[in-house]
């Protein structure tokens, strides 16, 4: 989920520095669409971007070559290159710094949250290394996106209805992905909704309750956690085309929102001249 995994206050607090965007748990995704995601990015002044499994020491180990391209006037002179990596939680930053640094300098876990405090790592003799926390931002405006970090498990699970989130990854999957979810649910005819999926998938996993009813909640809880582990095949759960119409939606409902607090604030206006008026 490259669009919903970056934090919008980070870009806009980075300006005109150079900037390495690296999709990492590339294994984990659609290859095609990591190509079509490195294409779209590097549209952007200033950006390179790279795909990455932290499982491959030379995939990351790249990095380091690049960052010393991105500013090549420090490179060998003695001068330091300082770069920092940020991202939101669980995105893999603790594990991709103990591969570049060739030592475990990073604590790494399955669950978000894991860095507490920033550090800083010496990488080689050109490059020291800022880590910090995974940061999200105070709100997700783009309800997609809340769902897509819920679904791959940027946020805890507890922020969001979990039903909810299985519900919107299964739709998204019956649309994108339908011979993924026959193959590993060994379903033959594709369920036309999200419930039904959860039924038949449900019933095929044993996921059945007293009375022949099919637990709809326990068979949720396999499709996220598949998802997350990639048992179902690779998979991307946006593209840059999605992305770009939910921000035309977003700044339209950021729009509305702002006019609504404004009319908001002309009746308080009234409300109070009229009431000033009554006193005297």
């Amino acid at each position: 989920i490259p669009y919903s995994s970056e934090n919008p206050m980070v870009a806009a607090l980075r300006g005109e520095k150079p900037v390495i965007k690296i999709l990492n748990k590339a294994d984990l995704a659609d290859p095609e669409l990591t190509q079509a995601w490195m294409d779209y990015l590097e549209q952007q002044n200033g950006v390179k971007a790279i795909a990455c499994d932290t499982d491959k020491a030379n995939d990351v180990k790249r990095i380091i070559a690049i960052c010393k391209q991105l500013v090549p006037n420090k490179v060998g002179t003695g001068r330091q290159i300082k770069a920092m990596i940020m991202g939101i939680p669980n995105v893999g930053k603790s594990t991709l710094i103990n591969t570049l640094a060739g030592r475990a300098v990073a604590r790494t876990g399955d669950e978000p949250a894991v860095t507490k405090s920033q550090q800083l790592i010496k990488l080689d003799d050109d490059i020291m290394l800022y880590d910090t926390p995974g940061m999200l931002w105070p709100k997700v405006e783009n309800e997609n996106s809340g769902y897509r970090l819920a679904a791959t498990g940027g946020i805890r699970d507890t922020a969001f209805d979990f039903a909810d989130v299985a519900g919107y990854t299964a739709e998204y999957l019956l649309t994108a992905y339908p011979e993924l979810l026959k193959t590993r649910y060994k379903i033959e005819e594709l369920p036309k909704t999200d419930w039904e999926f959860f039924e038949i998938a449900g019933r095929n996993r044993g996921c059945v309750r007293a009375g022949n009813k099919v637990d709809t909640y326990r068979m949720s809880e396999i499709l996220v956690n598949e998802l997350r582990s990639g048992k179902i095949g690779r998979i991307t759960l946006e593209t840059p085309a999605m992305t770009e119409a939910e921000e035309v939606v977003v700044a339209e409902q950021r729009i509305a929102s702002e006019e609504k607090r404004i009319a908001k604030e002309e009746e308080k206006r009234l409300r109070r001249l009229k009431t000033r008026k009554n006193r005297k």
